[in-house]
C-alpha cells in the first residue's frame, strides 16, 4: 500500500494547496517508524536471529502498517483542513497556530519513538494494552519515567530532532499560506485522503504481523501507535465471538466435572450453576491470614530457585520454615491480573482483567468469605488506589481499602512514584493488625508491595545494594522489609496464630520468542505459620487462582465455594493445571503441553521443558483443547450472567448471597 506521501511526491495541485505540508510531515512520519523499527531489531537482534526472508516480512508488513497508520492520521488533518473556512486559514492569526500544530505533531511522532524504545526495553512489546492503562495513570507513569530516566536530556534530544524534521514541513505550510482553495476544490483535493481509511479498516488488523513463530519479529512487524489504538478499542474482549467455543451445555458438563473436589458437593443439579458446599471434618481453625502479594517476584529471584546472587535470605529462610510451591504460575502480566487471579480465584478474562471491568461488584471473593466468617478484611496498597480502579474493586467486594492517602506524613520515611516504600506500607499494616487484635477480631489482609518495580529507589543503608541501582536491588530491598516486617510480627501477642503467605502479583518479565513463555510465568508461593503448618515443598502443578482455596483448606473452613480454584496439596494429580496468558492469548498448562486459545478462535499446541523453557509445536490434544474452553468459556458465561463466581459474595455461613 503506497500513498502519494509515501511516495515522496505530491500531485501539483496538492503542492499548491493548503495540504501540501502533508507531504514532508508523512515522509517525517514513515522515517521515524522505519527508524524504530530497525534500532529495536537492533536492540533485539540475539532474540530474533533473522535471515533475508525474514526481515523483508519485518519491514515490508512494518510498512504497509506504517501506511495504514498514516492514512487514519491524514484522514483526520485532511478533513480539519477542509472544513477551515479561507478567512481564518489565510488570517495573520491563525499562521502560528498553523505552525504550532504542525511543530506538535512531529514532537509527538519523535517523543513516541523514544517512548516505544523504553517500552520495548521494559515489556519487550510495541505499545500494547499496558500503555493504553498507562495513559490513564499520567501521575504514576510519568513520575516514574521522570525518576527512572535523563528525561531532560531525553526531551532535549526530541525537541531538537523534532525542529530538523520542522524545517521541510515550515518551508511547505508557509508557501501553501499564499495559495487559495475554495470549499469545493478542497473537498475534491481531500476526499482521497478521507475516503481512504475505509479500505484499511475493512482489510487489515493486528493478524498480518504475525510473520513468525518468534513473537520479537512479530512485534518488530507492527507499528506501535496503530497497536496502541487498537488496544484501546479491544480492551474488552468478547470471548465467544472471538475464541474456540463449545455447546454451553458440554462446556457445564466437564466443568462442573473438573471443579468437583471429594470435599465439596454441588448445591443444585442444574449444570449452569457451580455452587458447591465445602464441608470439612473438625474445628475451623480460626487463624489470621496475612497476603503479602509482592509486585514483580519472578521465581528466579529466590535462592530457594537456585538465584546464586543471596539477594531473597528472609524469603529463602521463610521458606525453609513453611510450606514452599515450586510450581506455580501467574495468570498474567500485570498486578490488576495478580489480584483477579488471588482475590477471585478465576482464570484470566480476555481483555481487560475484572478488577478493571464495569460489573464488578459483588463478586464471590476470598475477602467475602472471611468476612462471612467474622473477620476484619482489608486491602492494603502503598500507592494511591485508584491506580488500576483497585480501592473500588476491593471496597466493592469484600474488603475495606487503606491506601498511600491514609499514611500520616510523620510515618512515611520514603516514597517514590509509585507509593511509599514497603517498610513503611507493613509498618501500618502491623498498627492495624493490633487495631483489629485487642478489638477480639480475627484479620485478613491481602497486602500488595510497590517498592521491586521501576525506579528502583529504596531508603538508604537497609542492604548493601544502592537504591536506584536496578532490579536486584529492589528485590533484595523488597526482601529485607518482609523479613522485617515478619521480626516484628514475632513480638505481637497475635503472631503465634497467623498465617502469612507470600506470593507474586507476577513475574518481571514475561516477554519471549514464543507467545507465551511458560517459564517466564514462574512465580513462588510461601505458606507460613510455624505453630500451624509444618515445613515442606510442594512441586505440583498449580496456579494463582488456587491460592486461596489452599488457604481454607489450611484452615479446614467449611463454606460456599464458587471458585474455580482447587486445594493444591489435595487435587489428584491427573487434575493439575494451571493458567497464563495476556490480554489476548489464554493458556492452559497440563503436564508439560500448553494449549494457547487466540481471537479469530485459533487453539495452538505446544511442548515445553521446564527446565530450559524451550517450546516447540506439538499435535492437538482434544481433550486438553476441551478443558481449556470449558474453563475459560464457562467463566465468561458466567461473568456474562452474573451468576457463580460473580453473581454477588456468599456469606459463608448460610450460602445465602448477599
Amino acid at each position: 500500500m503506497e500513498t502519494p506521501a509515501a511516495s515522496g511526491k505530491a500531485p501539483d495541485s496538492v503542492r499548491r494547496s493548503r495540504f501540501a505540508a502533508l507531504v514532508p510531515l508523512s515522509l517525517v512520519f514513515l522515517g521515524a517508524a522505519f527508524v524504530t523499527r530497525l534500532v529495536l531489531l537492533g536492540r533485539s537482534l540475539h532474540l530474533v536471529r533473522p535471515n533475508a526472508g525474514l526481515l523483508l516480512k519485518i519491514f515490508g508488513v512494518g510498512f504497509i502498517y506504517d501506511c495504514v497508520t498514516l492514512v487514519y492520521a491524514a484522514a483526520l488533518a485532511v478533513f480539519i483542513l477542509i472544513l477551515i473556512p479561507e478567512r481564518i486559514y489565510r488570517s495573520r492569526g491563525f499562521y502560528p497556530v498553523h505552525l504550532l500544530l504542525l511543530f506538535g505533531a512531529i514532537f509527538v511522532v519523535v517523543f513516541s519513538s523514544f517512548a516505544e524504545y523504553i517500552f520495548f526495553d521494559e515489556y519487550g512489546t510495541r505499545f500494547n494494552f499496558i500503555a493504553v492503562d498507562y495513559l490513564v495513570y499520567t501521575t504514576e507513569v510519568v513520575k516514574n519515567i521522570w525518576e527512572s530516566y535523563p528525561l531532560t536530556v531525553l526531551l532535549s534530544a526530541v525537541f531538537g530532532l523534532s525542529s530538523l524534521a520542522f524545517i521541510p514541513v515550515w518551508r511547505s505550510a508557509a508557501s501553501a499560506r499564499r495559495s487559495h482553495t475554495p470549499f469545493l476544490r478542497r473537498v475534491r483535493q481531500g476526499a482521497v485522503f478521507v475516503l481512504l481509511p475505509l479500505l484499511p479498516l475493512v482489510l487489515v488488523d493486528q493478524s498480518y504481523s504475525r510473520v513468525s513463530s518468534n513473537m520479537y519479529a512479530n512485534e518488530l512487524a507492527a507499528n506501535g501507535i496503530y497497536n496502541l489504538f487498537a488496544a484501546f478499542r479491544n480492551n474488552e474482549i468478547d470471548y465467544e465471538s472471538l475464541y474456540a467455543t463449545w455447546d454451553n451445555g458440554d462446556v457445564f458438563t466437564k466443568l462442573r466435572g473438573m471443579l468437583k473436589e471429594t470435599d465439596s458437593e454441588f448445591v443444585s443439579g442444574d449444570i449452569f450453576d457451580i455452587s458447591r458446599d465445602v464441608r470439612e471434618q473438625g474445628q475451623e481453625k480460626r487463624l489470621n491470614v496475612v497476603t503479602i502479594i509482592v509486585e514483580s517476584l519472578s521465581a528466579e529471584y529466590l535462592g530457594v530457585f537456585g538465584n546464586r546472587k543471596g539477594l531473597t535470605p528472609n524469603l529463602d529462610a521463610l521458606a525453609g520454615q513453611g510450606l514452599l510451591f515450586t510450581h506455580l504460575y501467574a495468570t498474567g502480566t500485570r498486578t490488576d491480573r495478580g489480584l483477579e487471579a488471588i482475590t477471585l480465584s478465576v482464570p484470566p478474562t480476555p481483555g481487560r482483567s475484572i478488577v478493571k471491568r464495569r460489573g464488578n461488584e459483588g463478586l464471590f471473593s476470598w475477602g467475602s468469605v472471611m468476612r462471612g466468617k467474622g473477620y476484619d478484611t482489608v486491602f492494603m496498597y502503598g500507592g494511591y488506589g485508584y491506580f488500576d480502579n483497585m480501592n473500588y474493586f476491593f471496597s466493592h467486594n469484600g474488603y475495606r481499602t487503606i491506601d498511600r492517602k491514609d499514611i500520616a506524613p510523620s510515618d512515611i520515611h520514603f516514597e517514590n512514584a509509585w507509593g511509599v516504600c514497603d517498610e513503611d506500607l507493613f509498618a501500618k499494616a502491623l498498627r492495624e493488625f493490633d487495631i483489629a487484635y485487642r478489638g477480639h477480631r480475627p484479620f485478613f489482609a491481602e497486602i500488595m508491595t510497590t517498592s521491586n518495580h521501576r525506579p528502583y529507589t529504596y531508603p538508604e543503608g537497609r542492604i548493601d545494594i544502592p537504591s536506584h541501582s536496578g532490579r536486584d536491588g529492589a528485590v533484595k530491598y523488597t526482601d529485607y522489609a518482609i523479613g522485617k516486617f515478619i521480626d516484628d510480627a514475632r513480638k505481637e501477642p497475635w503472631f503465634r496464630d497467623t498465617v502469612f503467605v507470600i506470593v507474586a502479583d507476577h513475574c518481571a518479565n514475561s516477554a519471549g520468542k514464543t507467545a507465551l513463555p511458560v517459564k517466564k510465568y514462574e512465580i513462588p508461593l510461601i505458606v507460613f505459620s510455624p505453630a500451624h503448618i509444618q515445613p515442606a515443598r510442594v512441586d505440583r502443578l498449580a496456579s494463582q487462582i488456587d491460592v486461596a482455596p489452599t488457604v481454607l483448606d489450611l484452615l479446614n473452613f467449611s463454606y460456599a465455594d464458587r471458585f474455580f480454584g482447587r486445594d493444591i496439596l489435595h487435587a489428584p494429580p491427573q487434575q493439575e493445571r494451571a493458567f497464563i496468558g495476556t490480554y489476548q492469548k489464554l493458556g492452559y498448562i497440563r503436564d508439560n503441553t500448553l494449549v494457547i486459545l487466540e481471537p479469530r478462535k485459533d487453539v495452538g499446541f505446544y511442548r515445553f521443558d521446564r527446565q530450559t523453557g524451550s517450546m516447540e509445536r506439538t499435535a492437538p490434544d482434544r481433550e486438553m483443547e476441551e478443558e481449556a474452553i470449558s474453563y475459560y468459556e464457562g467463566e465468561s458465561y458466567l461473568f456474562r450472567q452474573r451468576t457463580g463466581p460473580t453473581g454477588g459474595y456468599a456469606d459463608a455461613g448460610t450460602g445465602k448471597r448477599l
